[in-house]
């Protein structure tokens, strides 16, 4: 009887080879301005992402830049809170095609990097004597197509 070998597929790797706070700038308002706050602020964040090759094979960074502004609720909100992180993980990949390495490292990159920076935010709200900051997850799914739908919208426009 023979032993029919069959080629195992090769599979897609992305490791984490590194991460770290590229920049950071926190405004604690509330101190400076001497705003009571009374209930939960309303919370708004703003993400954008970017990558980056790196001189090392295989080698890519992933920047992920979160802008969170915090104000009062009522007829007269009033800033509390700003906070700017940009943050960035090094990631090798391996075995993965060129067609689908952008994909990857703007969607997944993000979110194995998210978890750190929800840590590092809550921390830094925590310690800087606003009530805390407990990030939503992001879904870089959907930032991701909608880059990709407004980018075929503006080709779109410069061809016609």
């Amino acid at each position: 009887m023979t032993e029919e070998k069959t080629a195992q597929p090769i599979q897609p790797r992305m490791y984490i080879l590194g991460q770290f706070i590229r920049d950071l700038s926190f405004e604690n308002i509330a101190a400076q301005k001497q705003i009571l706050i009374r209930s939960q602020p309303d919370i708004q964040v703003q993400a954008a992402l970017d990558t980056r090759k790196r001189d090392a094979a295989n080698q890519y960074d992933v920047i992920v830049k979160l802008n969170i502004k915090s104000t009062t609720k009522g007829d007269q909100p009033q800033t509390v809170l700003i906070l700017e992180l940009d943050y960035v993980g090094i990631f090798r990949v391996e075995n993965v095609p060129n067609e689908q390495l952008h994909p990857l490292l703007m969607i997944e990159g993000p979110r194995m990097l998210f978890p750190f920076m929800r840590r590092i935010i809550w921390d830094i709200t925590r310690d800087g004597g606003v009530p805390q900051v407990n990030l939503e997850n992001i879904d870089f799914l959907a930032m991701y197509r909608n880059e990709m739908a407004r980018r075929a919208q503006e080709k779109k426009a410069s061809d016609t």
